[in-house]
């Protein structure tokens, strides 16, 4: 296999396995964070019952959203760091990573859209809630929060790819051999904690616009609304599941991308 093929595959095969482990691994603290941040409220929305609700989607579409985000990053930013330097680096991470997230969004987000529906209890099974977006939406249903997706995605990437590269390049200084998965599991852990906790607002928003069947339902309206309607501080309602849901997924994803990668590379 030609070798730009083989590292391709690696990427793509890496960040499969990394998508799969670690939302089927946190899928519960996801949904509690989608209930506490629904504007039903959290008992209403089903409070701890069937906290794996929604799961057949994410299994469906992890692994191919996770796959196109680590080909787009990893491709681009070893493309723009040459380009800008090593004084600039995060720059170049900071774009590949917005990229790929827009990209990879383009599969993940109606997988999202499915799932927080029954996450909620607006539906009960996939399959009825495939049918009704279809029925009263069409295809563009399932695209509903996408913007708000991407503008929550983006400055996300923004914070922890930085963060999380710095964190591996400061492990990596002084070492003739490569970091382990174990390290760079922290890494991820860390980068993703401070980015969650930073752009829960924009998760809230985003949760909202899924969850809402008002179809004209924007981003700047819904920050508006949740303000004047419930206070600033709902705005950082799931903060405690979102970052502790991120920190330990950034563990289990950057873990597991890391491994997947390694013992890739040395049989392709």
């Amino acid at each position: 296999m030609p070798a730009a093929d083989a590292t391709h595959l690696t990427l793509l095969t890496a960040g499969a396995f990394a998508g799969a482990s670690v939302d089927l691994a946190l899928f519960p603290l996801d949904t509690l964070k989608t209930r506490l941040q629904s504007q039903a409220g959290f008992v209403r929305s089903g409070g701890f019952r069937g906290v794996y609700a929604g799961v057949a989607p994410v299994a469906i579409s992890s692994m191919p959203g996770s796959a196109v985000f680590w080909l787009v990053y990893e491709n681009l930013s070893s493309t723009l760091k040459p380009l800008v330097g090593a004084q600039y680096a995060p720059v170049a991470q900071m774009a590949a990573a917005s990229c790929g997230e827009v990209i990879a969004c383009v599969v993940r987000v109606p997988s999202e859209v499915v799932k927080q529906r029954l996450q909620a209890g607006v539906h009960k099974n996939m399959v009825a809630a495939v049918r009704h977006i279809l029925q009263t939406d069409g295809i563009a249903g399932f695209y509903r929060g996408y913007s708000s997706t991407i503008l929550r995605e983006v400055p996300f990437s923004f914070i922890q790819f930085p963060i999380y590269e710095a964190a591996k390049a400061w492990l990596q200084r002084g070492r003739d051999t490569q970091i382990t998965p174990q390290e760079v599991a922290l890494c991820g852990s860390f980068a993703g904690g401070i980015a969650a906790a930073v752009t829960t607002p924009l998760d809230v928003v985003k949760t909202r616009i899924m969850l809402s069947k008002d179809k004209k339902l924007r981003v700047i309206n819904t920050f508006r609304s949740i303000i004047a309607e419930e206070g600033v501080g709902r705005l950082f309602s799931g903060i405690t599941p979102r970052v502790g849901w991120i920190s330990v997924g950034g563990c289990i994803y950057f873990g597991a991308y890391e491994f997947a990668k390694q013992q890739l590379s040395k049989h392709l």
